[in-house]
This record gives structure tokens, C-alpha cells and sequence, in this order.
């Protein structure tokens, strides 16, 4: 049974800070959401720190994998990129929710530093795996690769953010196409 409360409590607390950010994570709500009293958060999850730190670790660690099967089921490069968007998409269908990597690092002043570290970590496994993609589909060199890395991430989540402040995720289709159409992705 503990091994379950702490991942209802993981998944709980990621929805709630794809939401609400690190500041609206709430232990008292999340301990109510998943049906136990909030001191019992405490037994998994020291603080809120180590509780944002280990939702935010799983973020990444799921993205990873996530993207480790996207290039392993496309054999082509160019359509794993094609379909990198579709991770930053899936939080909008679910409740108009952000990237929590996004969120989080709109915050990242207010960050205590473990999670400030897997915020960091979010961006750099999407980096290197944009990157791998990007050199295997023969689109940039080496040396472009990681300039072209960050301008596709921060275009991704800059579309995903303004399609969230409109709720309106034909918004985020619509400008993924126009960086396709602009060479950005490849179409």
C-alpha cells in the first residue's frame, strides 16, 4: 500500500504542478486527492522540495523514454522530429496543462535547487535527443546541431505556452505547422 500512495502521490502532485506551478503545489490538497491525511505525504516526501524534485525527476525520466520510443518506432529521423511536438501537445489535451519542465522553469527563481536540477536535466535530455535526431536526419552538422537543439525546444514550448494562455490548442497546431513550413521541424 505505500508503494501506491507514493505514486498516487506522484501522479497527483505532477498534474497539480503542470497546473499551478511549484507555488500551487499543495500538500494538504494532494494528500486530500489521493484519499490519505497529509502527514502521511511526509513519510514518502520529507518536504515539498524533495516531493517537486522527485515529480519532476519522473517528468523527465517519462519524457526520456517517451522520446527513446518515438526514434526507435520511426526509422526515419525526420519523422521522429516530425512527431517530437506531440509531447508537448498531450499536456495541453490533458486539461490544458503545461510541460511541467516549462512551468517549472518559468519559476525557477523560486526553485529550491534539487528541483532546480531536474529542470535543467528536462531541457538537456530533450536537447541531446533533438540534437541526435537532428544530425542523424542529416539536417545540421555537429557543430549546428545543438543551436538548432534549443531553437526547436524553446519554439515547442513557447507555441505550447501561448496555445495555454488561449486555451485553444488548434493555436499550438497551427504554429507548429508555420515552423514546419518555416524549416524549423521538418515537414
Amino acid at each position: 500500500m505505500s508503494g501506491n500512495a507514493k505514486e498516487a502521490i506522484l501522479i497527483a502532485g505532477r498534474l497539480s504542478a503542470q497546473a499551478h506551478g511549484y507555488g500551487g503545489l499543495n500538500m494538504r490538497e494532494l494528500a486530500a486527492e489521493v484519499g490519505i491525511k497529509a502527514a502521511s505525504i511526509y513519510h514518502h516526501f520529507p518536504s515539498k522540495a524533495d516531493l517537486a524534485a522527485a515529480i519532476a525527476e519522473r517528468y523527465w525520466q517519462d519524457t526520456k523514454a517517451w522520446l527513446e520510443e518515438v526514434a526507435d518506432t520511426e526509422s526515419d529521423p525526420k519523422a521522429s522530429l516530425r512527431k517530437y511536438p506531440e509531447t508537448f501537445r498531450m499536456s495541453l489535451e490533458n486539461g490544458n496543462r503545461l510541460c511541467l519542465g516549462s512551468f517549472l522553469g518559468a519559476e525557477y527563481d523560486d526553485l529550491p535547487m534539487p528541483v532546480r536540477k531536474q529542470v535543467q536535466t528536462f531541457a538537456d535530455v530533450n536537447i541531446a535527443w533533438l540534437k541526435e535526431r537532428l544530425v542523424e536526419a542529416g539536417l545540421v552538422g555537429e557543430m549546428e546541431s545543438e543551436a538548432r537543439a534549443r531553437a526547436i525546444f524553446a519554439a515547442v514550448a513557447g507555441a505550447q505556452l501561448l496555445a495555454r494562455s488561449r486555451s485553444d490548442i488548434t493555436l499550438f497546431d497551427a504554429m507548429i505547422e508555420s515552423y514546419r513550413a518555416a524549416g524549423l521541424i521538418p515537414a
